[in-house]
């Protein structure tokens, strides 16, 4: 069982920069692979971007050369790093966890996921 805590959302200006963060419970962290997905309101839930266990990135284009994703195996910890935010990425951005050897980009392959942060860009 893997629980994942969201933090750092909130409100920002087009254009500034926000780094969210996934803690995680449990001691395998590191033979999961990660995803963050954004939902916007009345819209479905998006894949962003994923790292998997071996560190090999996967970005939505939508979102290439803005926003970046690591991991800290060792702080069971996952990061989203947003910059030149749009208005279009407002949405509550969740992360999730993968016990497969890829990154998913599809929602319901995913095994467990946190409660979502909110992201508002403000133009």
């Amino acid at each position: 069982q893997v629980q994942l805590v969201e933090s750092g959302g909130g409100l920002v200006q087009a254009g500034g920069s926000l780094r969210l963060s996934c803690a995680a419970s449990g001691r395998t962290f590191s033979s999961y692979a990660m995803g963050w997905f954004r939902q916007a309101p009345g819209k479905e839930r998006d894949f962003v971007i994923g790292i998997s266990r071996s560190g090999r990135t996967y970005v939505a284009d939508s979102v290439k050369g803005r926003f970046s994703i690591s991991r800290d195996n060792a702080k069971n910890t996952v990061y989203l790093q947003m910059n030149s935010l749009k208005a279009e990425d407002t949405a509550i951005y969740y992360c999730a966890a993968d016990a497969g050897r890829i990154v998913p980009t599809t929602p319901n392959r995913y095994d467990y996921w946190g409660q979502g942060t909110q992201v508002t860009v403000s133009s």
